[in-house]
């Protein structure tokens, strides 16, 4: 097999993707062994790639790499000594870089067999890790507990309420219209307050005035803090991410520190990123690539069509818009 095939890479550090990416073309290489050569077929987009283009989570000067996350494909070619997996297999890619690009080349343990080649096997790499890992570990998640989710019709806030609903818990989730709201009543969202139209602290202080369990927190900002007032007593707020500054920055508050908040509560924060707990990744994947055959899950997928590495930066800023419902995606021909 001969050719080329396009990828995005960065070429400079800034959390304007479009200013720091560039299409590129690279040969088509066979498979060495021990590796597989896949063609993408699903790419996803995330919140955080703003932060991968911008040197928020690594600064090593060394250019160009190449963007995106997850992705799942096909297998088109194996090295010779592959016996795990064979040309037609369907693969899930967790690694950097995966997204947007057209072809991958590599050793076989970047890739996961999945069922079948489809976005909702894509939403299970970094969308179904993070609310995983987050609930479970990070968060230990228990049953008849009341959840809060913020972003809750986002990519990972949806596996967030079915993951908490599925366990036996009360779950509210915030969202921005009521045709997002209407989605998270359909995945088993028990209430759903719509910020537009509701304020976030009047409502949990009318209903849940004993606070609330746990909160899978990805905002940042003013609700961040309305959160932090609505801890039950021992409760704890998971910080999975903080999108209200990914474009605009870092910013600065003059406030109390928050001991003086968490203390009389004896309530907690805890921070995470799933790739800190790499001994539960292949636990987590497993299980919930089996929720989702099973039907037990249904990743919620956005409508929108973007086509190839040339609408990366559209699906991005259409991302960070707001108006998605559940995972971005771009898809391959």
């Amino acid at each position: 097999m001969s050719g080329t095939y396009k990828k995005i890479v960065a070429h400079k550090y800034s959390k304007n993707f479009r200013e720091a990416s560039e299409i590129v073309s690279a040969d088509i290489v066979q498979p060495g062994p021990g590796q597989l050569l896949i063609k993408t077929r699903f790419g996803g987009v995330n919140a955080s790639d703003v932060n991968i283009s911008g040197g928020v989570y690594f600064s090593d000067g060394n250019f160009p790499f190449d963007l995106g996350c997850e992705s799942v494909g096909e297998v088109i070619a194996v090295g010779s000594d592959v016996t795990q997996f064979k040309v037609g297999d369907s693969v899930a890619s967790p690694q950097m870089g995966s997204a947007y690009s057209e072809m991958l080349c590599r050793d076989i343990d970047q890739f996961i067999k999945i069922p079948q080649c489809s976005p909702e096997y894509l939403s299970v790499s970094v969308a179904g890790l993070t609310a995983s890992i987050g609930l479970y570990e990070a968060g230990d998640m228990g049953s008849g507990e009341t959840v809060l989710i913020t972003a809750a019709a986002g990519g990972v806030g949806n596996w967030c309420v079915q993951l908490a609903k599925l366990a036996g818990n009360h779950v509210i989730g915030t969202c921005s219209t009521q045709e997002k709201a209407q989605e998270l009543k359909s995945i088993g969202c028990d209430r759903v307050i719509v910020y537009s139209e509701e304020n976030l602290g009047d409502v949990l202080t009318a209903e849940y005035p004993d606070g609330i369990n746990l909160i899978f927190e990805q905002v940042g900002g003013s609700t961040f803090d309305t959160c932090i007032d609505h801890l039950a007593t021992r409760g704890k707020i998971l910080i999975c991410g903080f999108i209200s500054e990914y474009m605009g920055g870092t910013q600065e508050i003059t406030a109390p520190r928050i001991y003086h908040k968490l203390l009389w509560k004896s309530a907690q924060i805890r921070a995470f990123l799933y790739k800190d707990w790499p001994d539960k990744i292949a636990e987590h994947l497993e299980g919930l690539i089996e929720q989702v055959a099973n039907g037990n899950i249904k990743p919620l997928l956005d409508p929108t069509v973007f086509d190839g590495v040339d609408s990366a930066a559209d699906a991005l800023e259409y991302l960070h818009s707001g108006h998605n419902t559940g995972k971005v995606v771009v898809q391959y021909r």
